[in-house]
């Protein structure tokens, strides 16, 4: 997917989706489940362009621009890979992160959804096959971090799948559908590499599954 993304060719304005808590990071993947017209008019429009995109991205929560929730400046920009239609006239779509990008300003126009004219040059790398820190990264202590945060969480998963995916597919997912707050998700998408990521995940792991044990949240 991502040799049919290119910096170079990436268009300026984008349609924008903020949806809080929300996280999408490159080459990972997230379901939506489209209902709001004006969405599925975004979702209509998108599939009619040449790069299917989609910017998904946080509203900051901090004030409101023009009566709309003000967003953070880092978004993640999705292609749509896959669609379906419900027969109550919903899309099922899926999105396949492709990079960052960095809003410039809002742009008005007749859409019913909200669009922006964005930067893509400073998440140039996003594109690129993730150099992954395996020297630095010691797999067997970090998913018995990850096992304590899922015990105190009361969660679950697939541990075998998970011991056998890449570094990357690991972080990704866990940033993605661990439950964070909104602004440890924007920490998360706004680490500098794969490396910064990990490291911040697996503070965010031991804080909150040490808080939990301490509440009494792990029996």
């Amino acid at each position: 997917m991502a040799t049919r993304f290119s910096i170079n060719d990436a268009p300026s304005v984008i349609p924008i989706f903020p949806l809080p808590g929300a996280l999408l990071l490159p080459r990972g993947r997230l379901p939506l489940n489209i209902f709001e017209p004006r969405y599925l008019v975004m979702v209509d429009d998108a599939m009619k362009a040449e790069h299917r995109l989609i910017g998904m991205i946080q509203p900051s929560g901090d004030g409101a621009t023009r009566g709309c929730k003000k967003l953070f400046d880092i978004g993640c920009a999705g292609r749509i890979t896959t669609l379906s239609e419900t027969d109550d006239g919903r899309y099922l779509i899926g999105l396949s992160g492709v990079s960052r990008f960095r809003v410039v300003q809002e742009i008005e126009g007749f859409a019913p959804y909200r669009q922006a004219q964005v930067q893509w040059d400073e998440f140039a790398l996003d594109t690129k096959t993730p150099r992954e820190d395996c020297e630095d990264f010691n797999r067997e202590a970090f998913l018995a971090v990850v096992e304590r945060y899922f015990q105190a969480k009361s969660l679950d998963t697939d541990w075998d799948a998970f011991g056998k995916a890449s570094e990357e597919t690991i972080v990704n997912a866990l940033c993605m559908i661990c439950p964070f707050t909104e602004q440890e998700k924007q920490v998360l998408l706004e680490a500098e590499d794969l490396s910064a990521r990990r490291k911040t995940l697996d503070t965010l792991l031991t804080i909150d599954a040490a808080g939990d044990e301490g509440s009494g949240g792990l029996q």
